[in-house]
């Protein structure tokens, strides 16, 4: 395995304590990345920087960065936007120490793992530890890529961790945004549902239970056309529900989904894809489906009836006439005085 490369050299302080370390990217994006082509011959584009004016191709070497204000440019160059760095640029100079629990996620941005340089690994194995021990987070600030950046030192994983922060003024307020006045209370009863609906699908956190399920569904469609095939038609669920107490008493009547392990979805697709393609060679070969047998005929009984003869129909003639009952005799009343 080729050893993973650091993306920054430098030094953590805390006090008179200095500990020289190496920084690590923390995550590998699957981020899927298309190129740009002609719809028509499927012509590869590039694109060039070109003078808005001019419309002459400029040199990367020749260009700086400026900032608009007001409609009035300011010019600056890449030595004096280093400048701006500071004297220190490669030292996480952590300021204090807060609870990590104090933190919300939302100021968390991207993660990074912490290595150790020669002469570090004892100082670094103890803030370590008296980091796990508290439970707190060390905060400071450091710059990379030319930017300054609020961090949070804290433990990740059996290692130091180091993670960017958003600054304060970086988030929306709810003021300013158009949300819903929130001035009627919900119901008990929904509110009850609900808290049951939460509990009965609690479950542990596990991160590997969760997949990329869009950049899967990418990655069959673009499998599926390389071989011709049609791409699969997404079932969309419906966005908006009905009654909301009727919804949370159907969910809560269907019971818990059962969740499948990434191990259980890997081979359903696999068998998916391996039946699926079984019966596209079998189509391509020419090889005609089983087909279903007819059901069989029934069978003549063996006990036919022979037609009847004439004595015989006489015969049931007067059976039937010596069942039939005998008709009543009519009575006739005689008036008196007649």
């Amino acid at each position: 395995m080729t050893a993973a490369r650091s993306l920054w050299n430098g030094t953590i302080t805390f006090g008179s304590v200095a500990i020289p370390v190496k920084l690590f990217s923390a995550i590998t994006p699957h981020t899927l990345r298309f190129r740009e082509v002609r719809a028509t011959d499927g012509v590869r584009i590039e694109h060039k920087r070109i003078g808005a004016e001019s419309g002459d191709e400029i040199a990367y070497a020749d260009i700086e960065k400026a900032y608009d204000e007001d409609g009035e440019q300011v010019l600056l160059t890449k030595e004096e936007i280093a400048a701006a760095e500071g004297t220190h640029p490669k030292v996480v100079a952590i300021e204090h120490f807060v609870q990590a629990d104090e933190i919300d996620p939302v100021f968390y941005d991207k993660p990074y793992l912490v290595g150790v340089r020669d002469g570090g690994d004892h100082a670094y194995r103890v803030l370590l530890a008296a980091l796990e021990q508290s439970g707190k987070v060390g905060i400071g600030r450091f710059v990379l890529r030319s930017r300054e950046n609020l961090v949070a030192v804290r433990p990740l994983g059996g290692a130091l961790g180091l993670q960017t922060m958003r600054f304060d003024d970086e988030l929306v307020e709810k003021d300013d945004l158009e949300v819903p006045t929130l001035n009627k209370k919900p119901g008990d009863r929904e509110v009850k549902m609900a808290g049951k609906l939460v509990e009965m699908l609690q479950d542990d956190w596990t991160p590997e239970d969760h997949e990329d399920t869009y950049r899967e569904a990418v990655m069959d469609l673009i499998e599926r056309k390389r071989k011709g095939q049609k791409p699969r038609k997404a079932e969309r669920r419906p966005e908006e529900g009905g009654d909301l107490a009727d919804a949370l008493e159907a969910s809560l009547a269907g019971g818990r989904p059962k969740r499948r392990t990434v191990a259980e979805r890997k081979k359903a697709t696999k068998d998916s894809s391996s039946a699926k393609a079984s019966s596209a060679k079998k189509a391509e070969s020419g090889e005609a489906a089983p087909k279903k047998k007819a059901a069989p005929k029934k069978k003549p009984s063996a006990t036919k009836a022979k037609p009847e003869s004439s004595a015989s129909k006489r015969t049931s003639r007067k059976a039937a006439a010596k069942k039939k009952p005998a008709a009543k005799k009519k009575t006739t009343t005689k008036k008196a005085g007649s």
